[in-house]
């Protein structure tokens, strides 16, 4: 081969690094003397550790610097956890892969003494900065208390004993990624927990011109996890909304059909709405927009509003 160097853009965080390294290990394994370098970047989500994310604008918080990185030519390949990566690219950069999906649940860490978090007793405190999952598990358990957590993984987990909490909330993918998979506790079924847009699948972001990078990566494309999120951000981009609100879709492949599970909700989780479709596996982006049409004829917009005013909602973060 004539390149024998590639470059991957990463933030600096435990999971990001895991998920980079992935990345570089399957493409040395696969190109036998290829050197494969990682570049550690720092986001504007990295540096605003005290104040809600969404105040200073949610979507791309955490691709900004790196894409503008790609775009000087000083990375090649940009990983990104899907749950991050915005609906819209800057000109000459593309989404080029969509990796197999990693579970996509989300779990619950409890405290000594629960088998479930239904167990939790009325009142009980659960951790998760997540207005998406506050508003899931409110709908089912208005009684209790949700507390703003931020942090790593270990960061999270150790928040159960250090603010006393009952459960804290994270993502399936990140758990077994770094090897955390014996400390959950429960893992949350979609009908409980509807999961995040993207949630478990990793994206592949490189300039559109570069053709040799984006043949060299092609392996990594999962086409059912593809047409799953593609269907997934669809929705989303429909409905104008990012990681920082209870906005929910989960895309499944079954033969040639994608079943598409959409969900928007109040941050107290009294209202709700949910709704199924399906449709070819080609027609998944038309799918998401024809499901996000219909929350938003039984009154999604409304909700959404009413939380886009509101001056202290915060992030699903990390794939955690």
């Amino acid at each position: 081969m004539s390149k024998q160097t590639l470059r991957i853009g990463t933030r600096s965080s435990q999971l990001a690094l895991w998920q980079a390294n992935w990345v570089k290990n399957c493409l040395e394994e696969r190109y036998p003397g290829l050197e494969v370098t990682l570049t550690k970047i720092k986001t504007q989500g990295d540096k605003i550790l005290d104040v809600p994310l969404a105040m200073v604008g949610g979507k791309g918080l955490f691709v900004k610097e790196i894409e503008e990185a790609m775009l000087r030519g000083e990375v090649d390949i940009a990983v990104h956890s899907m749950k991050d990566v915005p609906t819209i690219f800057p000109e000459g950069l593309d989404l080029r892969c969509i990796t197999e999906r990693e579970d996509p649940r989300d779990i619950v860490v409890l405290r000594s003494g629960l088998s479930s978090w239904r167990d939790i007793p009325q009142g009980g405190r659960i951790g998760t900065s997540s207005l998406r999952r506050k508003s899931q598990l409110l709908h089912l358990r208005p009684d209790l208390e949700m507390l703003d957590i931020r942090g790593n993984v270990e960061t999270r987990i150790r928040k159960l004993t250090d603010d006393k909490l009952d459960a804290v909330v994270l993502a399936a993918a990140g758990m077994k990624r770094l090897g955390f998979a014996d400390q959950v506790g429960e893992y949350l079924e979609p009908e409980v927990s509807l999961p995040a847009i993207g949630q478990g699948a990793l994206g592949l972001e490189t300039r559109i011109d570069d053709e040799r990078t984006n043949e060299m990566i092609d392996f990594f494309h999962h086409p059912e996890t593809a047409y799953a999120v593609t269907a997934e951000r669809a929705l989303l981009r429909h409905l104008e909304g990012g990681c920082q609100v209870p906005i929910a879709a989960y895309g499944t492949v079954s033969g040639d059909t994608v079943n598409l599970t959409g969900l928007v909700a109040s941050v107290d989780g009294a209202r709700f709405l949910k709704k199924t479709r399906s449709a070819p596996v080609a027609e998944a982006a038309q799918l998401g927009i024809s499901l996000a049409e219909d929350l938003l004829g039984m009154g999604a917009g409304e909700i959404l509003n009413e939380v886009y005013q509101h001056e202290t909602f915060n992030s699903d973060r990390e794939d955690v």
